[in-house]
């Protein structure tokens, strides 16, 4: 074993001592060392959910990868998901403890996207998401103008959720929902939401999905629902010195930029807290009228596929 070589819960690291990426301003160890010290606040994040993760090798693109390739450890837990899509069924690993951490981490697996429910239980999400997405070169402090409308919605429904940083330029807020909730109730209760954010402050916020007509505001994103993924609270991030997903209290959002938290800042900060934890509500169900409002909003995605079909209609008969 080279001196760039180690074990650790029977897990065989190697070339630790490669840089991580290109501007990462770490190396493979400092991700290894990393995810070892934040294994007890990731791991519920990413236990009994299929795991997307993004991988960079030497001199390649970053890629995702869903299924598990075959060199895979016998003792990798997975679960096979059918995905309509591609028409093949795709075999997911299951992050449930520090040991698979550890192999994902050696495999140059930087980030970490698990789906919003868990394994066999594709219908019953535990939580939405509300992504919200500056326009391009934004200052940080809209998106937190922005947040705290969304806040204003949750609160205007009795409902409580919390936020993180995304490891970019968004911040996601996550609100924990009851175990029966359905991921069709899901989805259009986070429909609802983000066209009340947008409706407390149209100059501000926004719903269009076609980036031509955000009109510089910020995109409160409202489709991430069903299959979809988040990345988890405590993932780092493939961008300019690694920065890591970290959760903010709501009153600390005005003096906090996403560049504070990264791969090297984090574990000091955490020191023996898991503050996402403690930020995250328990799960609530959802009011009935919100999910009622919401299945009369139509999927951004589906609208604005139609709308561009329409305008490229329109642009050919005016040709």
């Amino acid at each position: 074993m080279g001196a760039a070589d180690e074990t650790r819960d029977g897990v065989s690291l190697t070339n630790l001592d490669q840089p991580l990426f290109d501007a990462a301003g770490a190396t493979k160890r400092d991700l290894v060392d990393y995810l070892d010290a934040v294994h007890g606040r990731i791991l519920p994040e990413l236990r009994d959910r299929p795991l997307s993760v993004l991988r960079v090798r030497p001199g390649q693109e970053p890629f995702m990868q869903k299924n598990l390739p075959k060199y895979t450890p016998d003792w990798v837990r997975r679960t096979e998901v059918w995905a309509e899509a591609s028409h093949r069924t795709i075999s997911y690993g299951l992050c449930d403890d520090r040991r698979t951490l550890l192999w994902f981490a050696n495999q140059r697996a930087v980030e970490y996207h698990p789906t919003l429910a868990r394994a066999g239980q594709a219908e019953h999400p535990t939580h939405l998401v509300l992504d919200l997405d500056p326009p391009e070169g934004d200052a940080f402090c809209t998106v937190v103008r922005v947040a705290l409308l969304v806040r204003q919605a949750l609160t205007d429904a009795g409902l409580a959720g919390a936020v993180k940083t995304s490891g970019a330029k968004d911040l996601h807020v996550i609100v924990p929902v009851a175990p029966a909730t359905t991921a069709e109730e899901a989805a259009a209760a986070t429909r609802a939401l983000a066209a009340r954010a947008e409706r407390l402050d149209p100059a501000l916020a926004t719903t269009a999905f076609v980036v031509a007509d955000r009109g510089g505001r910020v995109f409160v994103d409202s489709t991430r629902a069903y299959g979809a993924t988040v990345v988890a609270a405590y993932s780092p991030r493939i961008r300019p010195g690694t920065p890591v997903s970290y959760p903010i209290g709501w009153d600390d959002l005005g003096s906090a930029t996403p560049a504070d938290f990264t791969l090297r800042t984090v574990p000091a900060l955490l020191g023996d807290r898991d503050p996402w934890a403690e930020a995250l509500p328990a799960p609530q169900p959802l009011p009935a009228e919100l999910v009622a409002e919401g299945r009369t909003i139509p999927v951004a995605r589906v609208q604005a596929m139609h709308e561009g079909k329409r305008r490229a209609r329109a642009r050919r008969e005016a040709g």
